[in-house]
């Protein structure tokens, strides 16, 4: 039984009801009232004071057979924006969005990868971003940063391929656009981004397969990071004793064997280019070429050792894959699968990512959302 003070209480009630017109909208105050316990005159007044501040708003009424109709309500999800940008390697990618990930604007830019240029970056894209967000009751209501590396209590504390660690970004830009700034590991974007949108299971992770690997964990329906951020660094996770050298400092990391960068490579080097790029692959694998088959396999069989040791430690309702690879060709999934072994063959749903692309992008709008509504 709850307890507290009466404004206590009402706020708690408050998030009750506002949960549930977004995840069961459209609905009545009566419907409300059944699913909450609530009474019907306390309902009625958060539903109006939510009304009031626009983030309920009435839609008509639904079709019954007899008696008096009810009125639907739904969550205004355009009564506010949010913006993320994903910080990876030589670019970032800034979306704008409503709170329910709608009317999106997405631009790309190129960046130097360099520390001493990175905020000077963010601050043009997030204000050209800015620019595009219509009028409406909130404006923009928070900046979400998707950071390709280790994050603990929103301070950068690692990233294995740019110099970002201990950068201050969130002084800076709240200083700069008055709104909260959230700094979060691009895999738990990810994976929240896929889980609101797609999979709203109880127990969640998301293999995030792209320069490295990170790992997005759901527990309980709650974001996991862990005490200091390293939940989720599945891509340090060592397979090979003694093996390939690391800038996370060990040697053998699952990143340097299974990673999109490495696997390429490793194409570009069979091939003697400079270079390959992910579409390369893609149009040299439906060509049955032997290298990029040879390239795959090494991939299905990495990540099936991968989600076997995830299953293992973690046993979710549901894996996502995220990579390019499983985008471009979602069948290699079945083949994953098939190679896993032993008793965790068939355990839980082994799905490739919904939002693909754009998982870290709504992901911190979810997140910007969630911050928000608290």
């Amino acid at each position: 039984m709850i307890t507290g003070s009466k404004e206590l209480i009402r706020d708690i009630n408050t998030k009750l009801v506002i949960q549930t017109v977004m995840d069961e909208g459209p609905i009545s105050r009566a419907d409300i009232s059944k699913k909450l316990g609530l009474t019907k005159a306390t309902i009625s007044a958060i539903v109006q004071d939510l009304i009031d501040r626009h983030f309920l708003k009435e839609i008509g009424t639904a079709k019954v057979s007899s008696g008096r109709k009810p009125v639907l309500l739904e969550f205004c999800f355009n009564c506010a924006y949010g913006i993320t940008v994903d910080i990876s390697g030589n670019k970032l990618t800034v979306l704008s969005a409503t709170l329910g990930g709608e009317h999106c604007e997405v631009k790309q830019y190129s960046s130097e990868n360099n520390r001493d240029m990175i905020i000077t970056e963010l601050i043009q894209a997030i204000r050209a971003q800015k620019d595009l967000i219509p009028e409406c009751p909130y404006g923009l209501i928070g900046i979400a940063l998707g950071i390709h590396g280790i994050v603990d209590h929103g301070q950068i504390t690692f990233t294995p391929y740019s110099d970002y660690a201990n950068l201050d970004l969130v002084s800076i830009l709240e200083k700069e656009f008055q709104v909260p700034v959230y700094v979060v590991n691009e895999a738990n974007l990810s994976v929240l981004g896929d889980y609101t949108f797609h999979y709203p299971g109880k127990n969640v992770v998301e293999l995030s397969i792209h320069t490295g690997i990170g790992l997005g964990i759901i527990v309980k329906q709650k974001l996991f990071s862990g005490t200091h951020g390293f939940a989720g660094e599945f891509g340090h996770t060592i397979i090979q004793v003694d093996g390939r050298p690391c800038p996370c400092g060990n040697r053998g990391c699952l990143e340097q064997y299974a990673s999109e960068r490495v696997l390429l490579a490793q194409l570009a080097d069979k091939k003697k280019l400079s270079s390959v790029s992910a579409d390369d692959f893609a149009r040299l694998y439906q060509k049955k070429d032997a290298d990029a088959i040879e390239i795959m396999n090494l991939f299905i069989k990495y990540i099936a050792i991968a989600i076997n040791n995830i299953l293992n430690t973690v046993d979710p309702d549901i894996i996502i894959i995220n990579s390019s690879f499983t985008m471009n060709f979602p069948q290699i999934i079945p083949d994953i699968k098939a190679a896993i072994s032993g008793r965790n063959h068939d355990i839980c749903s082994l799905l490739p990512s919904e939002l693909q692309d754009m998982s870290i992008l709504l992901g911190g709008i979810c997140y910007a959302r969630n911050q928000f509504l608290e």
